[in-house]
């Protein structure tokens, strides 16, 4: 599958949805005026000479360009205020959208064994793309089967799954669910999905307003009766109001189907794609068709974000406009031979989990549910429906044969401390003098028991050379993320301070630092994401120039030869090598970030340029793929499968 082709067209959805959205602002500014035009004309003395109010013509004589543009103004900024307000909330980071619906996130050290089951199938698809390894969240007390991604880049990507999923689903169809929601990630559906959320919600606030000035009927007329009987209009308002909004709801939910239902026949072949088996995401929609509660989600805010959940999270008589494809469809297209026929599983009933922060019985909940889970798995036959495969530790030592890094160094990845040690480790000099320097800095962390860490581990660390330094990056992530903004703080001025500690910056250092940061900072701190902003490679030649001259003299062999194939595959052909003091490190730091920048559909190009400047004899060597992969996860894009010629 092209993701960079589907990156294009999900941006090109933007463009359908801005569309769409202005045609429903359109359409409300309209009506508006229409139920004003009409309160107004039947609110007007009836004429018992004529026997009418005016007919046709005295209703059009209350539709006037003054009071259009003034409804249309009202209108037209409510819904924008909202639309930005609702932006800023959500750009946040997919974290939010998951806490918002009631998620709790795994922790990397939890002991459930289905939790531990899902962060390890998690850890396999980001590794399997070449992504980073995302935080998972599960939604505690939802029976039904069903998952999403949330986010607006890779960086600050989540994935939230519900109990029913990792409880009932077998490991190979959990996989299925996991691979489908990974290729939204890589295909720019995140994005789309953020922004989709904000425009429908300010197209149905006015519905919103008009529900909530109904509501306050009863106190309206209470506090009105001293006053004379004002706000007698309230509710009438509030009547209108509200079916403005109903409407704008129905077109809320036609703009989420127009978008939404082919995405996820695209995300259920990514699946198959990413797994190579259809069986897996096959068996999961089958087990959900014969699942008694199916795929709803009951959470309260699950409805304006029911496009970006794996299945519908409402039934669908209550749904005019599904935003997901029928499940019969879904399985045919991924199994054209099947025989119509649902996989059974019984339904099982979750203690409910406090979710007001600080409640005395949060961690008593946590805890009951946990129990009960382990004693009815205690309580089942070797026939149990879902098969939650061997114990955590099995699937650690799974992961290490798999990434061949040792046991000991994954299980640290996924603890916070370990996590931090095993960064530092990758930046440890060989040299002993220099190594000792920066095992000072990190003792001044004053982070107890940091310094004695990295000492331990920074052999086997160093062992691994090249070839093992981004997996290992990749697979502490999610632990990182769950340290404190003042932790955060500390560990990237303790980074960068190693990374200076010998005066200069290595072009390996860059590319981890890079990592780290892209990464880490949208958990902490506001990123502005990157944009697509130059469509023509000739727009940004001077910064493919400085990245191409600072790959082709890092490498062996001839450099002027090196920058020559990938400037010839760019069509770039007068295009000179710069000497070596002007392509430092720096300005390739600065230059990548600008090629972020370009359209989805040259970044293949991009890095297929570099790709063949990085390589001297036509084969990536770990360092250069390193490099390749930092430079792709700055430009906020997949690395592509590609042999280099």
């Amino acid at each position: 599958m092209d993701f960079f082709t589907q990156q294009d067209i999900a941006r090109r959805n933007t463009r359908l949805l801005l569309l769409l959205f202005l045609a429903a602002v359109l359409l409300l500014v309209l009506l508006a005026n229409a139920a004003v035009a009409a309160f107004l004309y039947f609110g007007q003395d009836y004429n018992l000479y004529s026997g009418s109010r005016g007919g046709m013509p005295g209703f059009l004589s209350f539709f006037t360009w003054a009071r259009f543009g003034t409804i249309g103004l009202a209108i037209t900024a409510t819904i924008a205020l909202v639309v930005l307000v609702k932006w800023v909330q959500l750009a946040t980071g997919g974290k939010v959208v998951a806490e918002s619906m009631g998620g709790t996130r795994i922790l990397p050290q939890t002991r459930d064994r289905a939790e531990r089951r899902c962060l390890n199938i998690v850890e396999e698809m980001a590794l399997a793309a070449n992504m980073p390894v995302p935080p998972v969240y599960v939604l505690d007390g939802e029976r039904g089967i069903n998952a999403f991604a949330a986010g607006v880049t890779p960086a600050d990507t989540v994935v939230a799954v519900t109990r029913g999923a990792i409880e009932q689903l077998k490991r190979h169809e959990l996989q299925g669910v996991i691979a489908h929601e990974f290729s939204h990630i890589l295909n720019g559906d995140m994005r789309l999905n953020i922004r989709l959320a904000a425009l429908l919600k300010g197209i149905t606030f006015i519905g919103d307003v008009g529900h909530i000035l109904l509501r306050s009927d009863n106190r309206a007329r209470t506090g009105g009766a001293g006053r004379g009987g004002e706000g007698g209009g309230l509710p009438l308002l509030g009547l209108a109001l509200w079916l403005l909004g109903w409407l704008g709801a129905l077109a809320a939910g036609c703009i989420k189907a127009a978008i939404s239902r082919q995405k996820e026949y695209l995300a259920d072949a990514g699946a198959v794609q990413f797994t190579r088996s259809a069986g897996g995401i096959g068996d999961a929609l089958k087990v959900i068709g014969g699942y008694l509660p199916g795929t709803l989600v009951h959470a309260a805010r699950a409805a304006e974000m029911s496009h970006i959940f794996f299945g519908q999270i409402e039934h669908p008589l209550w749904q005019m406009f599904p935003t997901h494809p029928p499940l019969r469809k879904r399985i045919e297209r991924i199994d054209p031979a099947w025989d119509g026929q649902y996989i059974k599983r019984k339904p099982r009933v979750y203690a409910t989990q406090p979710e007001r922060p600080g409640h005395g019985e949060v961690g008593v909940g946590r805890a009951a549910l946990v129990a009960a889970a382990a004693a009815a798995a205690l309580r089942e036959d070797e026939s149990a429906d879902a098969d939650f495969g061997p114990p955590p530790e099995a699937l650690e030592e799974a992961t290490a044969a798999r990434e061949e890094i040792p046991v000991a160094l994954v299980r640290h990845s996924h603890d916070p401390l370990g996590a931090q040690a095993l960064v530092f480790c990758l930046l440890i000099d060989g040299d002993t003098q220099l190594a000792r320097e920066q095992l000072a800095l990190v003792g001044q962390t004053g982070v107890l028991g940091l310094e004695e860490l990295v000492t331990t581990l920074y052999p086997g660390v160093h062992e691994l050379g090249a070839p093992r330094r981004l997996p290992l990056l990749d697979m502490t992530l999610p632990a990182l993320k769950a340290m404190s903004a003042p932790q955060y703080r500390v560990f990237k001025d303790t980074l960068l301070r190693l990374i200076q500690a010998d005066r200069r910056t290595q072009l390996h250092e860059w590319c981890l630092f890079q990592l780290v940061r892209h990464y880490l900072d949208p958990e902490f701190v506001q990123v502005r994401p990157s944009r697509p902003r130059h469509r023509k490679l000739q727009k940004v030649a001077y910064h493919l120039r400085v990245v191409l001259s600072v790959l082709a003299h890092h490498g062996g062999g001839e450099p002027v030869h090196r920058f020559r194939r990938g400037a010839d595959e760019l069509g770039l052909h007068g295009m000179h090598i710069m000497p070596p003091d002007q392509a430092n490190v720096a300005a390739f730091s600065r230059a990548v970030g600008e090629l972020a920048d370009c359209y989805p559909l040259l970044k293949p190009r991009v890095l297929k340029g570099m790709t063949l400047t990085a390589s001297y004899d036509g084969q990536l060597n770990p360092t250069e793929r390193e490099i390749i992969a930092s430079v792709a996860a700055v430009m906020d894009c997949p690395v592509p499968d590609w042999e280099v010629i």
